[in-house]
């Protein structure tokens, strides 16, 4: 397990992340998710023991990371700005990443070069943008590493690579207990990949929670009724959002689904539909109870790198 405790870390100018602390299981796919400038991939980079905590402490089961080798070669992460050696081939890489992880497996090397049909001779500088990030995660996949992060995990990726990049990591996570970190800005690359997800603005974390959990609290339902009725007539249910169209009204309500259906079913109403939503909406109103408004974090943390 990864345990984050009053993580801090300030730059000249800044603080990238303030007070951040979350704990993050064995065999689990745990996204992160914010606006540019929120501390993502900072926070990779004090995982995987790059830069030094101001303040805080990062352990990997019970071991600190910082200048431990030992916890290190469990680690391997994929930066955003991805660096190759100058001049350097598939091959040498390999071979770079083999001196350093002792579980570097060449057969799965091999196999995943052939799989992602990229020449492991040529110059990686003569790579497109989205073959290079390719390369990455082929080196990363086969170091066999018991924590792998990626920063921006799918960009530069056609579907058909993301699909196939979100795949294998799956697959390790699943086949071998591995945990993977993965950070984007849009809740849409990591809903139907990931476990859990954060939500990280200015440095702080906003939001965490379990996707299974996530999406089976809130749901959106849509009622109407012979008579006229307010809000006020649904006491018992946990309404978040409330909008009323003529005889039909729409509401963002949390809780058990059974039970609210089984609610509003004895209020014998001429229309009940009950709706799922988005990841993107079940943040936007778990946000809202929060305090935030999910254009702020967001758009406008968007506009504040500009």
């Amino acid at each position: 397990m990864i345990s984050i405790k009053n993580l801090t870390k300030n730059f000249d100018d800044f603080t990238a992340l303030d007070n951040v602390s979350c704990n993050i299981e064995k065999g689990v796919i745990y996204g992160v998710v914010g606006s540019n400038g929120a501390g993502k991939s900072t926070l990779l980079r004090l995982l995987s023991g790059i830069y030094k905590a101001d303040g805080g402490i990062i352990e990997f089961d019970g071991e600190n990371v910082w200048e431990n080798p030992t916890v290190k070669e469990n680690i391997v992460f994929v930066p955003d700005d991805i660096f190759y050696l100058n001049g350097s081939n598939l091959n040498r890489m390999a071979k770079l990443y083999a001196s350093v992880y002792k579980n570097f497996d060449y057969s799965r090397f091999n196999f995943l070069v052939q799989t992602f049909k990229l020449d492991s001779k040529k110059s990686i500088n003569t790579f497109s943008k989205g073959m290079k990030r390719q390369a990455a995660v082929i080196l990363a996949l086969s170091c066999h590493a018991q924590y792998m992060f990626f920063d921006e995990t799918f960009d530069g990726l056609d579907p058909v690579m993301r699909a196939l990049v979100k795949k294998l990591i799956c697959d390790d996570v699943i086949e071998n207990n591995v945990t993977a970190i993965m950070t984007s800005h849009s809740l849409r690359e990591l809903e139907d990949t990931c476990d859990q997800l954060a939500l990280l603005h200015k440095g702080g974390l906003v939001f965490e929670s379990d996707i299974s959990n996530l999406k089976t609290s809130l749901f959106k339902v849509q009622v109407a009724f012979s008579n006229d009725f307010t809000q006020a007539d649904f006491g018992d249910l946990d309404i978040l959002h409330y909008e009323k169209s003529g005889s039909v009204a729409n509401m963002i309500v949390k809780g058990d689904k059974e039970i609210t259906i089984s609610g509003l079913k004895k209020m014998n109403p001429l229309l009940l539909d009950i709706l799922p939503l988005s990841l993107e909406e079940v943040f936007t109103y778990e946000m809202a109870m929060l305090g935030y408004s999910f254009d702020d974090v967001f758009l406008g943390g968007e506009e504040s790198e500009k």
